[in-house]
C-alpha cells in the first residue's frame, strides 16, 4: 500500500512539473525564416481555419481576408490588419487590429472586441499573442482568453494556434493557415 501511495505521490510531482512548464517564444529565436510583421502583414494574406472545441470536434469552419498596411507614427511602426471573416453558415465579421511595435520584436494590439489589449512578442519565426476577446455566443458575450502562436514557415505561408479559456479552463483551438498573395 505505502509503495503504490509513494508511486501515486511521483507521478503526481511528475504531472505537476510538467503541467507548469510552458514554451517561451525566445525558445524559437533561431528558427527561419525571421518573422518581420510589417513585411509579412503588408497588402492582401488569405487564411482558411477551423475552431475546434474541447474535444476536438470541429464547430466552426471560415476563411478571413485581411488588408494590411503599416506606417511609422512617432518613429514607430503601426499596421492596421482590417479582417473580413466569411463562416461556413454564412454569416460574416470583420475584425481591425491595429499593432503598435512598442519594443524590438514586442507588439501590443487593440480591436473593438478585444478587452484592453493584446501583448504579443517575436523570436525568429515567432509570434506569442495574449489577449482577452470578448466572444459572443448564443446572444450572450463572454471574455475568453487567447495564447495565440503564429509560425512563419516561408515567404507566403503562416501557420497560427491559438488556445481559448475562461477562467483557466481550457474551452478549445483556433487553427489557421495564412497565405499572402
Amino acid at each position: 500500500m505505502i509503495k503504490s501511495l509513494q508511486r501515486l505521490g511521483v507521478c503526481l510531482m511528475g504531472f505537476a512539473l510538467f503541467g507548469c512548464s510552458s514554451v517561451k517564444v525566445s525558445d524559437y529565436a533561431q528558427e527561419k525564416p525571421a518573422l518581420d510583421l510589417a513585411s509579412y502583414f503588408n497588402g492582401t494574406i488569405d487564411a482558411h481555419g477551423i475552431f475546434t472545441d474541447r474535444s476536438d470536434k470541429v464547430v466552426k469552419r471560415f476563411k478571413v481576408v485581411i488588408d494590411a498596411k503599416w506606417t511609422v507614427q512617432d518613429g514607430k511602426k503601426v499596421g492596421v490588419l482590417d479582417e473580413a471573416f466569411t463562416y461556413s453558415d454564412g454569416t460574416t465579421q470583420r475584425r481591425v487590429w491595429t499593432l503598435t511595435e512598442i519594443a524590438p520584436n514586442r507588439y501590443k494590439g487593440t480591436a473593438s472586441d478585444v478587452v484592453g489589449e493584446a501583448v504579443g512578442e517575436v523570436a525568429g519565426n515567432a509570434l506569442n499573442w495574449s489577449y482577452t476577446l470578448a466572444l459572443p455566443v448564443d446572444g450572450k458575450v463572454y471574455n475568453v482568453q487567447f495564447n495565440d502562436w503564429m509560425y512563419q514557415m516561408d515567404d507566403k505561408v503562416m501557420l497560427n494556434k491559438a488556445k481559448m479559456s475562461k477562467f483557466g479552463i481550457y474551452l478549445g483551438e483556433v487553427t489557421l493557415a495564412f497565405y499572402k498573395r
